[in-house]
This record gives structure tokens, C-alpha cells and sequence, in this order.
């Protein structure tokens, strides 16, 4: 019993500390490079100037963390005027930390424009676009970029850009974290098609981090159905409604086909969350309508996934091999979530008459708080 408690103990704390009413996290800057045949270079930054300016980067999984948190929320407030002109005095110190280079050498770049959206839902980051202008030499072989980890991850793609000849080819994305320099992309060459083995790979990985260690809120979900599923089967079957829910909604999101905005979508995602703790607590046993609950709950999570999706970038000749890919880093994390808490108290004390009173009703408790919790914070 002791150990149980201090398993008790610290999932507590963990959930607690994840429960504060808490900020957005930034999101990865998205860049896109355009080089055009003349030498004409165009570049568009899509990023969050409030977290430029506070030093706010991905290194801190809650703003709210952040020595400059305070300024932040009072930034992502203003409209956009006067962010605009706190964003001018920063102007010099973007252009000296981000970088494009050549085999020459490196390119003097320039601010070219900078669009702010109003403030709208500021529980979501405001993305604004940064455009940067330059020139290289005709002829030009190769660009590589840089964008400093203290402005946060970022994702690169470049476009060579022949108006003459009315070609133009995208580069696949680049992932860039840990202050990495891209690849070099080559200029004189059509870019090559990304093999169907690394998309899968890539979107493995960014499916699995979006649970494991990103996603909170479908963690605690995953944590709520495990809780009162005392035998596997039935446990996997809810796993395996939730998975095909937000499938559907994730692909028909990507495409058009649905949307919903952030200030609709994320609340309803927390109270989800403090739903399946009260159920928990106030049911003994699944029951049949469990399944459609889960199901619905996972249409649900299916429009946040999408929002990750649009942050890292589709390949359109890929989409479907990268959605399945996205689906399947998901479905891992979620099926690790389990293997872990099983490995801790499912597999010791499911069977014990203390199970519930001990495990299921207290954890149940914390995950319907930090769901209410969150519901109050993004309305």
C-alpha cells in the first residue's frame, strides 16, 4: 500500500503542476524561402512576435514559466499598431541573428513588411507574418538556413521560383530544433522527392511527441479511459474508437471539409477531459454508451490534432502516407501511456477490493479538477 500511495503522491504533483491555469505554447515559426532565377529572395517568417520580443521559446512547455510571461499576455493583448511599433526597436536584433547563406557567402537581408492579425482568441498564439527581403547572385548553387533556438523551433521549406520559365518547385520541409543550421538546398537542381520511408518516420515522431511529452490534455484523457477499464479488451476497443474518431475528423479538418475555430475547439477538449473523471467516479463498470462517448470525445481531439498538422506542414503528394504516419506516432503514445500505467498499478492492483476507492476515485478526482481547470482558462 505504501508504494501505491507514493505512486498516488506523484502522480499528484505531476498532475497538479500540469492542472495550473496555464498559456499557450509556442508554436514553431514556419519559414518559407522563395529564390527567384534573377536572384530576387523572398522570405515569409510565421511566428508569434509577442514571443520574440519576451524570449519566449520551446524550451518552456508553459509560458506561464517564462521570466517575461507577464509582458507576454499583455503583448498578445494589444492591437495591432501599437504591437507593431514595440516590434520595430527588435527589427536589428532579428536581422543579426537569422541568416542565409550561399556559397559566396552570406546574404544581407532586410525587413521588407510585417502583418499582424488582430488580437482574436488570445488563449491560442497570434501568428504574424515577417517578411524578409534579399539578393544573390544568378547562378547561385545552394542556400542554407539559420534560426536561432532562442527565437524557438522553426520549420524550413524553399521554393525555386523561374517566372521566365513558369516553373516552380517546393523543397520538402525541414524540421529544425536544438539551434540547428538547415540542410543545404540546392538551387540548381529540381528538388527531390522525399522517400516514402522518411515521411513516415517524420510524422511517426511528430504524431508520438504531440502525446508524449506535448500532449497533456489527450495524455489525461488516455489516463481516464485506462482508469476504469480493469481488463484489456475493452480497454483497447475504447483506445481503437478514440484513434478512428479523431482520424476522421483530422483528415476531413486537413482538407477543407470542416473547421471549427480554437475557442470553441479547446474548451470543449477540457471539459472532455473533466467529463471521463466524473464518469469515472460516478460509474463502477463501463457501460455500452462508453464506446459513443469516447467516440464523440475523439472527434473532438481529432480538430486539435489538425492544429499541430498545420504547424508542421503537409506534403501534398504524400498526404495520405503522412496522415496514417501522424496517426500511427499517435496511436503508439497512447498505446505507451497505457503500457505504463498498467506496468504500475493495473497489472499489481486492478484485481485488489481496494482498486477503486484507492486508484480509480482520487486519480479520477485530479484529472476532472485539471480538466475544469483548463475548460474556465481557454473560455
Amino acid at each position: 500500500m505504501r508504494f501505491v500511495y507514493k505512486i498516488l503522491q506523484l502522480l499528484l504533483l505531476y498532475f497538479l503542476s500540469i492542472g495550473q491555469v496555464m498559456s499557450d505554447v509556442v508554436k514553431p515559426a514556419l519559414v518559407e524561402i522563395n529564390a527567384h532565377a534573377n536572384g530576387d529572395i523572398n522570405i515569409e517568417i510565421r511566428a508569434s512576435i509577442e514571443a520574440l520580443l519576451t524570449g519566449i521559446n520551446a524550451q518552456y512547455k508553459n509560458t506561464q514559466d517564462a521570466p517575461g510571461a507577464d509582458e507576454y499576455d499583455i503583448l498578445r493583448a494589444m492591437p495591432p499598431d501599437e504591437l507593431q511599433t514595440q516590434f520595430e526597436s527588435f527589427y536589428q536584433n532579428m536581422l543579426d541573428s537569422v541568416f542565409l547563406k550561399t556559397e559566396t557567402g552570406e546574404v544581407s537581408l532586410a525587413i521588407d513588411s510585417v502583418s499582424i492579425p488582430e488580437p482574436g482568441y488570445t488563449k491560442v498564439p497570434r501568428i504574424s507574418v515577417i517578411k524578409l527581403t534579399g539578393e544573390i547572385l544568378p547562378g547561385t548553387r545552394e542556400l542554407q538556413w539559420y534560426y536561432p533556438a532562442s527565437f524557438g523551433d522553426n520549420a524550413v521549406r524553399v521554393r525555386q521560383v523561374d517566372e521566365v520559365n513558369e516553373q516552380w518547385h517546393w523543397s520538402q520541409w525541414q524540421w529544425l530544433r536544438k539551434d540547428q543550421v538547415s540542410e543545404k538546398f540546392s538551387l540548381n537542381e529540381v528538388f527531390a522527392k522525399r522517400s516514402t520511408a522518411e515521411v513516415i518516420v517524420s510524422y511517426i515522431v511528430v504524431g508520438f511527441e504531440h502525446i508524449i511529452p506535448k500532449g497533456a490534455d489527450h495524455l489525461l484523457f488516455i489516463l481516464g479511459i485506462f482508469l476504469l477499464s480493469v481488463r484489456i479488451k475493452p480497454l483497447l476497443w475504447q483506445v481503437t474508437m478514440f484513434t478512428l474518431a479523431h482520424t476522421i475528423t483530422l483528415g476531413l479538418s486537413m482538407n477543407g471539409v470542416i473547421s471549427l475555430p480554437a475557442n470553441i475547439v479547446e474548451p470543449l477538449i477540457a471539459l472532455s477531459i473533466a467529463y471521463i473523471g466524473v464518469e469515472n467516479i460516478f460509474h463502477k463498470s463501463l457501460h455500452k454508451s462508453r464506446l459513443v462517448l469516447v467516440f464523440v470525445f475523439g472527434l473532438l481531439h481529432g480538430l486539435g490534432f489538425a492544429g499541430v498538422l498545420s504547424d508542421f506542414g503537409m506534403p501534398d503528394e504524400d498526404f495520405a502516407v503522412a496522415l496514417i504516419s501522424f496517426n500511427v506516432g499517435v496511436e503508439l503514445a497512447q498505446l505507451t501511456v497505457i503500457a505504463i500505467a498498467f506496468a504500475l498499478v493495473g497489472f499489481w492492483f486492478r484485481h485488489k477490493y481496494w482498486y477503486r476507492k484507492v486508484i480509480i476515485v482520487p486519480v479520477s478526482t485530479i484529472i476532472s479538477i485539471t480538466g475544469l481547470l483548463w475548460t474556465i482558462q481557454r473560455l
